[in-house]
Protein backbone atom coordinates (compact mmCIF):
# COMPACT_ATOMS: atom_id res chain seq x y z
CA UNK A 1 0.00 0.00 0.00
CA UNK A 2 1.04 3.51 -1.27
CA UNK A 3 -0.25 6.04 1.92
CA UNK A 4 0.33 8.80 -0.33
CA UNK A 5 -1.51 7.27 -3.29
CA UNK A 6 -5.30 9.02 -2.76
CA UNK A 7 -8.50 7.04 -4.53
CA UNK A 8 -11.39 8.59 -4.45
CA UNK A 9 -14.87 6.60 -4.70
CA UNK A 10 -17.50 8.85 -5.69
CA UNK A 11 -20.30 9.18 -8.09
CA UNK A 12 -19.78 12.73 -9.17
CA UNK A 13 -17.30 13.82 -11.94
CA UNK A 14 -17.12 17.24 -10.51
CA UNK A 15 -16.02 16.19 -7.10
CA UNK A 16 -13.50 13.88 -8.69
CA UNK A 17 -11.92 17.33 -10.45
CA UNK A 18 -12.04 19.43 -6.73
CA UNK A 19 -10.16 16.19 -5.17
CA UNK A 20 -7.87 16.27 -7.82
CA UNK A 21 -6.98 20.04 -7.28
CA UNK A 22 -6.71 19.57 -3.86
CA UNK A 23 -4.38 16.50 -4.09
CA UNK A 24 -2.15 19.04 -5.80
CA UNK A 25 -1.71 21.37 -2.75
CA UNK A 26 -0.13 18.62 -0.61
CA UNK A 27 3.48 17.75 -1.31
CA UNK A 28 3.77 14.44 -1.86
CA UNK A 29 0.41 12.94 -2.55
CA UNK A 30 -0.72 11.85 -5.82
CA UNK A 31 -4.17 11.33 -7.20
CA UNK A 32 -4.71 8.16 -8.35
CA UNK A 33 -7.39 8.18 -9.95
CA UNK A 34 -11.71 8.00 -9.47
CA UNK A 35 -13.84 4.91 -8.89
CA UNK A 36 -17.73 4.27 -8.93
CA UNK A 37 -17.80 1.51 -6.52
CA UNK A 38 -15.69 0.47 -3.70
CA UNK A 39 -15.18 -2.56 -5.86
CA UNK A 40 -13.86 -1.04 -8.82
CA UNK A 41 -11.66 0.75 -6.18
CA UNK A 42 -10.24 -2.08 -4.62
CA UNK A 43 -9.87 -3.91 -8.66
CA UNK A 44 -8.13 -1.17 -10.22
CA UNK A 45 -6.80 0.93 -7.61
CA UNK A 46 -5.58 -1.76 -5.09
CA UNK A 47 -2.56 -0.24 -3.82
CA UNK A 48 -4.12 3.31 -3.31
CA UNK A 49 -2.96 3.84 0.92
CA UNK A 50 -5.45 6.93 1.34
CA UNK A 51 -9.46 6.86 -0.22
CA UNK A 52 -11.54 9.79 0.07
CA UNK A 53 -15.27 7.47 0.53
CA UNK A 54 -18.60 9.40 -0.42
CA UNK A 55 -20.74 7.59 2.23
CA UNK A 56 -23.74 7.67 -0.40
CA UNK A 57 -23.00 5.77 -3.26
CA UNK A 58 -25.12 4.85 -6.36
CA UNK A 59 -24.66 1.31 -5.85
CA UNK A 60 -26.88 1.61 -2.81
CA UNK A 61 -23.92 -0.43 -0.43
CA UNK A 62 -23.96 -0.05 3.36
CA UNK A 63 -21.12 3.23 4.14
CA UNK A 64 -20.23 1.03 7.16
CA UNK A 65 -19.59 -2.27 5.55
CA UNK A 66 -17.81 0.37 2.72
CA UNK A 67 -15.48 1.28 5.22
CA UNK A 68 -14.69 -1.96 6.84
CA UNK A 69 -13.96 -3.23 3.81
CA UNK A 70 -11.54 -0.57 3.03
CA UNK A 71 -9.31 -0.47 6.14
CA UNK A 72 -8.96 -4.27 6.08
CA UNK A 73 -7.78 -3.88 3.21
CA UNK A 74 -4.93 -1.47 4.63
CA UNK A 75 -6.30 1.58 3.42
CA UNK A 76 -6.77 4.47 5.67
CA UNK A 77 -10.17 6.36 4.99
CA UNK A 78 -12.06 9.91 4.46
CA UNK A 79 -15.42 10.32 4.79
CA UNK A 80 -16.67 13.38 2.67
CA UNK A 81 -20.47 13.64 3.15
CA UNK A 82 -22.83 16.41 2.40
CA UNK A 83 -24.09 15.28 5.45
CA UNK A 84 -27.92 15.63 5.99
CA UNK A 85 -27.92 12.57 7.86
CA UNK A 86 -26.64 13.09 11.64
CA UNK A 87 -27.55 9.37 12.04
CA UNK A 88 -25.43 7.94 9.24
CA UNK A 89 -22.57 10.60 10.30
CA UNK A 90 -23.01 8.73 14.42
CA UNK A 91 -22.70 5.43 12.53
CA UNK A 92 -19.24 6.47 11.02
CA UNK A 93 -18.23 7.94 13.66
CA UNK A 94 -17.47 4.84 15.23
CA UNK A 95 -15.53 2.95 12.54
CA UNK A 96 -11.83 3.34 11.81
CA UNK A 97 -12.21 6.50 9.41
CA UNK A 98 -9.43 9.02 10.14
CA UNK A 99 -11.77 12.26 9.72
CA UNK A 100 -15.07 13.67 8.34
CA UNK A 101 -14.94 16.15 5.51
CA UNK A 102 -18.22 18.18 4.32
CA UNK A 103 -17.89 18.37 0.68
CA UNK A 104 -19.34 21.80 1.57
CA UNK A 105 -16.13 22.38 3.49
CA UNK A 106 -13.28 25.20 1.81
CA UNK A 107 -10.70 23.21 -0.03
CA UNK A 108 -8.24 24.19 2.56
CA UNK A 109 -10.16 22.11 5.00
CA UNK A 110 -9.80 18.85 2.76
CA UNK A 111 -6.32 19.44 1.95
CA UNK A 112 -5.65 19.27 5.72
CA UNK A 113 -6.87 16.30 6.50
CA UNK A 114 -5.54 14.28 3.72
CA UNK A 115 -2.29 15.80 5.36
CA UNK A 116 -2.86 14.49 8.55
CA UNK A 117 -4.35 11.52 7.14
CA UNK A 118 -1.15 10.30 4.91
CA UNK A 119 0.84 10.61 8.34
CA UNK A 120 -1.67 8.39 10.18
CA UNK A 121 -3.28 10.96 12.17
CA UNK A 122 -6.94 11.45 12.99
CA UNK A 123 -8.39 14.93 11.97
CA UNK A 124 -11.36 15.44 14.67
CA UNK A 125 -13.91 17.64 12.77
CA UNK A 126 -16.46 20.03 13.78
CA UNK A 127 -19.31 17.03 12.01
CA UNK A 128 -17.25 14.01 14.38
CA UNK A 129 -17.07 15.86 17.41
CA UNK A 130 -20.93 16.79 16.82
CA UNK A 131 -21.89 13.42 16.04
CA UNK A 132 -19.76 11.52 19.09
CA UNK A 133 -21.51 14.08 20.89
CA UNK A 134 -24.88 13.27 20.11
CA UNK A 135 -24.59 9.14 20.20
CA UNK A 136 -26.42 8.65 23.36
CA UNK A 137 -24.83 4.73 23.22
CA UNK A 138 -21.54 5.27 24.30
CA UNK A 139 -20.71 3.56 27.17
CA UNK A 140 -18.10 5.32 29.74
CA UNK A 141 -15.02 3.48 30.56
CA UNK A 142 -14.16 3.81 34.14
CA UNK A 143 -10.73 5.29 34.10
CA UNK A 144 -9.03 6.11 37.67
CA UNK A 145 -7.69 10.12 37.30
CA UNK A 146 -4.09 8.62 36.81
CA UNK A 147 -5.46 6.58 33.57
CA UNK A 148 -7.31 9.65 32.63
CA UNK A 149 -4.42 11.98 32.42
CA UNK A 150 -2.32 9.04 30.84
CA UNK A 151 -4.78 8.61 27.97
CA UNK A 152 -4.63 13.00 27.50
CA UNK A 153 -0.97 12.62 26.85
CA UNK A 154 -0.83 9.75 25.06
CA UNK A 155 -3.51 10.06 22.41
CA UNK A 156 -2.43 13.47 21.57
CA UNK A 157 0.69 11.48 20.00
CA UNK A 158 3.38 11.77 22.99
CA UNK A 159 5.81 8.43 23.16
CA UNK A 160 5.92 6.79 26.47
CA UNK A 161 8.54 8.11 27.65
CA UNK A 162 7.58 11.78 27.20
CA UNK A 163 4.51 11.26 29.19
CA UNK A 164 6.53 9.34 32.02
CA UNK A 165 8.87 12.59 31.87
CA UNK A 166 5.31 15.26 32.03
CA UNK A 167 3.63 13.00 34.99
CA UNK A 168 7.04 11.77 36.88
CA UNK A 169 6.46 8.23 36.33
CA UNK A 170 8.66 5.36 35.04
CA UNK A 171 8.01 4.30 31.22
CA UNK A 172 7.08 0.57 32.53
CA UNK A 173 4.08 2.23 34.50
CA UNK A 174 2.88 4.20 31.71
CA UNK A 175 2.53 0.89 29.46
CA UNK A 176 0.91 -0.47 32.39
CA UNK A 177 -1.59 2.13 32.59
CA UNK A 178 -2.15 2.26 28.59
CA UNK A 179 -2.72 -1.60 28.91
CA UNK A 180 -5.59 -1.17 31.54
CA UNK A 181 -7.11 1.99 29.34
CA UNK A 182 -7.29 -0.72 26.33
CA UNK A 183 -8.43 -3.16 28.36
CA UNK A 184 -10.98 -1.22 30.04
CA UNK A 185 -12.29 0.12 26.92
CA UNK A 186 -12.21 -3.80 25.41
CA UNK A 187 -14.44 -4.57 28.29
CA UNK A 188 -17.41 -2.16 27.06
CA UNK A 189 -16.98 -3.07 23.15
CA UNK A 190 -15.24 0.07 22.46
CA UNK A 191 -12.05 -0.79 20.30
CA UNK A 192 -8.91 1.10 22.04
CA UNK A 193 -5.99 -1.58 19.71
CA UNK A 194 -4.50 1.97 17.84
CA UNK A 195 -3.21 4.97 19.21
CA UNK A 196 -5.81 6.52 16.66
CA UNK A 197 -8.56 4.51 18.95
CA UNK A 198 -7.12 6.07 21.97
CA UNK A 199 -7.76 9.63 20.79
CA UNK A 200 -11.16 8.67 19.84
CA UNK A 201 -11.81 6.82 23.05
CA UNK A 202 -10.53 10.22 24.47
CA UNK A 203 -12.81 13.15 22.79
CA UNK A 204 -16.17 10.53 22.92
CA UNK A 205 -15.12 10.33 26.67
CA UNK A 206 -14.51 13.89 27.10
CA UNK A 207 -11.14 13.96 28.41
CA UNK A 208 -9.91 15.78 25.21
CA UNK A 209 -11.73 19.01 24.42
CA UNK A 210 -13.85 18.89 21.11
CA UNK A 211 -12.30 21.40 18.16
CA UNK A 212 -13.35 25.05 18.53
CA UNK A 213 -16.70 24.98 16.02
CA UNK A 214 -15.04 28.18 14.63
CA UNK A 215 -12.31 26.11 13.27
Amino acid sequence: MDPNSVVLIDDHEIIALALREAITRVPGLAFAGVAATVDAALADHPDAGLVVLDLRLADGSSPIGNVERLVDHGAAVIAYTSGENPYLLRLVATTAILGIVRKSDPVSVLVDTLRQAAAGRAVMSTEWAAAIDSDPGLDAAALSDQEQQVLRLFATGLKAQSVADSMGIAVSTVEDYVRRIRGKYARIGRSADTKVDLYKRAIEDGFLPLPDAGQ
